[in-house]
């Protein structure tokens, strides 16, 4: 029996989602749906599928097994919302929502039980990301004592210019930190810890003509099993550098920098190489879209809560918006 797949937003990251379907086994394609006329026409002519222009419309029209939503980060949760409460499983891209309302819409949405839902933080998949996991989870190492990530990136202005939601608080729920540094933001918290306090700063150092959020945040974390991380991120960067994650235990460091290095205190090494991308998306996105969606198509029928849930992506979330709330103390729009 085949399970039928439409995606909901037709834009940038979508390539790896409907390059992730076209692989898997008994997964098809049914339908596409953009508010856009000439991205939904493009999409329909790629895929050869009947395009919508409104999901509820292809909802009732198609009936899809799994909806694979790739809008801007403000219709994450209203559209994931509609397509629970109809039955169909969702795969939502990252952020949870743009609000913490919206966020615990969601969150109190998934947890009716109506139908399955995963949100895309893709990087927990990577070959590093699961090996230092599985490390620092058997306590080998002993205790975590610190940790510290940065984010490196580059974006120009005509970036934001082709996606005017980006750099916008109603569209895009905040900058760096809500659409590029969350991955690295969630790994933190998901590697060493649940985030108990935080303190930190967002600002706009380079592209104040181009957007109203931020383009570089730090902050300095308190984890629950008393590990302190420090985290520094900036879009100002001359080009995207890899992503680095440290995290020191009192018997070894794991290094992330692409590969992963662990170095014990013993002297040992060992290093841990990353998969090459095979996907046509963007390098950035990292190398693991595709397996996050095959995971969830083969866990749809097992009656359990998909591990990368709503109220797991709710943490990231809840730390990017008390940096936001610090930072911009007289914002409603910032720490909704």
């Amino acid at each position: 029996m085949r399970t039928t797949a439409a995606v909901i937003g037709c834009g940038d990251v979508s390539t790896v989602h409907f390059e992730a379907v076209a692989k898997l086994d008994g997964a098809a394609l049914v339908a596409v749906c953009d508010a856009d006329p000439q991205r939904l026409a493009s999409a329909m002519a790629t895929w050869g599928v009947p395009g919508y222009a409104d999901h509820l419309a292809l909802i009732e029209a198609v009936k899809p097994d799994v909806v694979h939503i790739c809008t801007p980060h403000d219709h994450h949760a209203a559209v994931a919302v509609d397509c629970l409460e109809r039955g169909v499983n969702v795969i939502v891209e990252k952020p949870l929502a743009h609000t913490l309302a919206e966020g615990r819409r969601l969150v109190e949405a998934a947890s009716a039980g109506r139908a399955k839902i995963a949100v895309c933080f893709q990087n927990r998949y990577n070959a590093t990301s699961q090996a230092m996991h599985a490390l620092l989870s058997t306590g080998e190492l002993g205790a975590v004592t610190g940790a510290s990530a940065t984010v490196m990136w580059q974006r120009s202005a005509e970036y934001y210019q082709n996606r005017p939601w980006r750099g916008t608080w109603a569209g895009g729920g905040g900058g760096l930190l809500m659409n590029q540094a969350i991955h690295t933001v969630d790994l933190l918290q998901w590697l060493v810890g649940d985030v108990v306090a935080v303190t930190g700063n967002a600002s706009t150092r380079f592209l104040g003509e181009a957007i109203e959020v931020e383009d570089t945040a730090e902050f300095v974390a308190e984890h629950a099993g008393g590990a302190r991380s420090a985290f520094y991120a900036t879009l100002a960067n001359a080009f995207n550098a890899p992503v680095t994650l440290d995290v020191v235990t009192e018997k070894a460091v794991l290094s992330l920098r692409g590969d992963l290095t662990v170095k014990y205190s013993d002297g040992r090494v060992d290093i841990v190489p990353e998969r090459a991308s095979g996907s046509g998306g963007r390098s950035y996105w990292g190398v693991s879209h595709e397996l996050l969606v095959s995971d969830f198509y083969a866990r749809l029928h097992d009656g359990d809560p998909f591990w990368i849930s709503p109220a797991e992506a709710e943490n990231s979330l809840r730390i990017i918006k008390e940096i936001y709330r610090q930072s911009y103390p007289e914002s409603t729009h910032a720490v909704s």
